[in-house]
């Protein structure tokens, strides 16, 4: 059974793109391990002469196999030539070379993505946060820092101010990297706009990490009560705060749509017990499923075959071709 990659087919090795003949015993190729993705490493390489390869059309980018060749689909493990039709596994090959920093739970973590919840901003490949309280900026940093092992620091910035109707001095926190990014609008639903964020239940994992997600939430959009223990935030983000309320079994009444409304946050919140911890991933799903629009059997021109590489991999055995997925049977 002939399997393989063409001589000049790209393969994600890391460190860049390689043409298949130019991998060496020794690479380190890219693979996927369920959503995430990770290095695996080239122990032997063959070669062999075939006279057909197939094209294989998807969503994002064509690519060119022996017809033989697994492509990990939805369905499973299927031979390129029959592979029109299904989804494959696919990453962004340009994101591989990120920078992955290990995200630890914890208050800090929770702080920071309360913080960010309420005043931060997150593009599509850095966090920032702009602020006018220097203490509230330095402890946004480092909780980030603690968190992520990203280093943050502080900005002086000025902003317009509406109400005083000139610029106001600020401070700025931000980190570009889209790994970061990427996690923040998992956790949020996909969308880490303020109006449109869902409740980040990441925060759930344990009450101290629950309670660093408070005391970030109300440094930016909320505020202390001086006559009694407890804490109000604020937003018209209803959805967000409904199931905030549900969680610290707290009564919450939306105002009348376009106005903010108001959760009340008493200190004794967790002698109600309804709090329950809840697992969901730090890291962020790095695949998804693209289309395989066409499976274009290629002769070859002339007497010139093919020359087809093959490599055994450890310890995993799939390997990414340009994004996709695909394993060889040894």
């Amino acid at each position: 059974m002939e399997c393989g990659l063409p001589s000049k087919q790209l393969v994600s090795v890391v460190g860049g793109g390689r043409q298949a003949r130019n991998v060496e015993v020794g690479s380190k190729l890219w693979s996927l391990d369920g959503t995430r993705t990770v290095q695996t490493t080239v122990v032997g390489i063959s070669a062999v002469k075939a006279r057909e390869v197939v094209d294989v059309v998807t969503d994002r980018v064509t690519f060119t196999v022996a017809p033989q060749q697994e492509l990990h689909t939805a369905e499973g493990w299927v031979p390129a030539v029959h592979a029109a039709g299904t989804m494959i596994a696919w990453t962004p090959a340009r994101k591989l070379c990120r920078v992955r920093p290990a995200i630890v739970a914890g208050y800090e973590f929770g702080y920071f993505i309360g913080a960010t919840c309420a005043d931060g901003t997150v593009g599509k490949n850095y966090v920032s946060l702009v602020v006018n309280d220097e203490s509230f900026a330095m402890r946004y940093a480092e909780c980030l820092t603690e968190a992520t092992g990203l280093a943050a620091r502080l900005e002086p910035v000025t902003r317009p101010s509406g109400f005083l109707g000139r610029d106001v001095p600020g401070f700025r926190v931000r980190v570009v990297s889209s790994y970061l990014s990427d996690a923040l609008r998992q956790y949020v639903g996909g969308d880490a706009h303020h109006m449109r964020q869902r409740f980040p239940r990441v925060v759930l994992r344990d009450l101290c990490t629950f309670e660093g997600f408070l005391d970030g939430y109300v440094e930016g959009d909320g505020f202390r009560h001086k006559k009694w223990d407890g804490r109000t935030v604020v937003s018209a983000n209803v959805p967000f705060l409904q199931e905030l309320a549900l969680i610290i079994g707290a009564r919450f009444t939306p105002r009348p749509k376009g106005t903010a409304s108001a959760l009340v946050i008493a200190d004794r919140w967790p002698a109600r017990g309804t709090f329950t911890a809840e697992w969901h991933p730090l890291e962020p799903v790095e695949s998804t499923w693209v289309e395989v629009r066409d499976a274009r059997l290629r002769r070859a021109a002339g007497t010139k075959p093919f020359t087809l590489y093959s490599y055994r991999l450890d310890p995993h055995p799939g390997f990414l071709v340009n994004g996709h997925l695909a394993r060889q049977v040894w």
